[in-house]
């Protein structure tokens, strides 16, 4: 698995050095960082039958990446 769909620098490529530059100082941007690429590679094995998950939970998950989603872009535009 080579290419993980909906990572964060495909998702906004015009904060990519914003986006470096806050995962070096600020913590609770780089805890977003990670737990939105922890739940986004959890969502691909689950769409790619590697880890098969059953609809409630692939829901919460899309859901949860949402969230962080929005909260990381918040901090960028910011």
């Amino acid at each position: 698995m080579s290419n993980t769909p909906h990572q964060l620098a495909e998702e906004f490529p015009e904060h990519a050095e914003r986006m470096h530059q806050l995962k070096q100082t600020d913590a609770h941007f780089a805890k977003l960082h990670e737990a939105y690429d922890e739940v986004n590679r959890a969502i691909h094995r689950a769409e790619t039958n590697i880890e098969p998950t059953d609809d409630l939970h692939m829901e919460e998950m899309r859901k949860e990446r949402m969230r962080l989603k929005d909260e990381i872009y918040g901090m960028l535009a910011a």
